[in-house]
């Protein structure tokens, strides 16, 4: 088995006393004190999460857009901007030639014929190894970036927060959702996982431990992973490896908006969701919200009118103070369902997710 890594923050991890665990080959903290403090402390105030276990993977050359316009379900043409304007983000998947999710990634356009990848940790190796074997003869090189770290700063007061002490704060500030600045080695995004607004920032790792300690000096909540689960859930948020996978479209797990055919652009598996929409989607992602008293967890039968389904993820909200879950269910399921929770059925509501965005809650209890 290989070695458990440990990301530049693992020392000041310790020191703050957090409760550290595994995730996808990393060392991480699962909470600090108290998750349901951290999880508020989000959706009222500002958290900070060490999120440096991400794979980020630069690309460059003249052939970069032309690949990753193939590589891609999403048109990372869309980032065409004045090489003096605002870097811009870009949500999508990469996809199998049968149309199965190998990864969701965000992607950055630093300038013209320069992007940035940032992918999921537990995907790493494959994600790398498709990345390689499509490049091909394309002129451009592709560079896994190591040596960086990142951690997000998410809340209501979280951007504003952050300025005080970044680079180009006013600048900062500025962004629009899903833009970013570069100063020298730091890419700050107005990107996030949490539902909340706020910043993802990338920086060297030997500088992270120091910005690290001057946001938390200006009470931002320390906040780790059992907080950040809880915080995408409710924000209807996927996970990969849970919500989707290889044997997953984007058609069936409430990512339709990230794939674009609007043009005749050829993109790895393409023909396979024309195929699937045409023949007709058989399932889709929905929320469910508990009725009664209990816990959705992932992997739960879900009955329905128009057949069984399946939760994908689940817990217990806590802005909601209800369990809710993520589920993937016939499309013609109906309104309500039964959950079999130790073999007994319980009522549940199926709903549109999000649950929560930017700290108003979205559905009826």
């Amino acid at each position: 088995m290989s070695e458990v890594k440990k990301t530049p923050l693992y020392d000041t991890h310790v020191g703050l006393g957090a409760r550290l665990v595994e995730f996808g080959g990393w060392n991480m903290p699962l909470y600090y004190g108290s998750q349901l403090d951290e999880h508020h402390a989000v959706r009222k105030h500002a958290g900070l999460f060490d999120v440096s276990h991400m794979t980020i993977v630069d690309v460059s050359g003249a052939d970069t857009e032309r690949y990753l316009r193939y590589v891609l379900a999403n048109d990372v043409r869309k980032l065409r901007t004045a090489e003096d304007g605002p870097c811009r983000a870009l949500y999508s998947c990469m996809l199998r030639k049968d149309g199965g999710i190998l990864d969701d990634l965000i992607v950055y356009r630093l300038s013209n014929n320069e992007f940035r990848l940032v992918v999921n940790a537990a995907t790493r190796e494959k994600d790398l190894a498709w990345l390689f074997n499509q490049a091909g003869n394309h002129s451009l090189e592709l560079l896994e970036r190591p040596e960086l770290a990142m951690i997000a700063v998410q809340g209501p007061q979280a951007r504003e927060l952050a300025a005080q002490i970044l680079p180009s704060g006013e600048v900062l500030l500025a962004l629009a959702p899903f833009q970013a600045h570069r100063y020298n080695d730091t890419l700050t995004a107005r990107t996030g996982y949490t539902g909340e607004d706020g910043f993802e920032i990338i920086v060297p790792g030997a500088q992270v431990a120091a910005l690290w300690a001057e946001l938390h000096a200006l009470g931002i909540s320390v906040c780790g992973l059992g907080a950040r689960d809880t915080l995408r859930l409710e924000a209807g948020l996927n996970l990969y490896g849970q919500d989707m996978d290889e044997t997953v479209s984007p058609l069936e797990c409430g990512l339709r908006w990230t794939v674009d055919s609007t043009t005749d652009r050829d993109f790895i598996g393409r023909a396979a969701l024309e195929r699937q929409a045409a023949n007709g989607v058989q399932f889709e992602q929905v929320g469910l919200i508990l009725e009664g008293r209990g816990v959705l967890r992932a992997g739960y039968i879900v009955r329905t009118t128009g057949g069984e389904g399946k939760i994908t993820s689940g817990t217990f909200s806590p802005t909601l103070a209800r369990s809710v879950a993520l589920a993937r269910l016939p499309v013609d399921a109906g309104a309500d369902c039964e959950v079999i929770i130790r073999n007994r059925s319980h009522v549940a509501r199926i709903v549109k997710p999000p649950f929560v965005r930017h700290g108003n809650i979205k559905v009826d209890l």
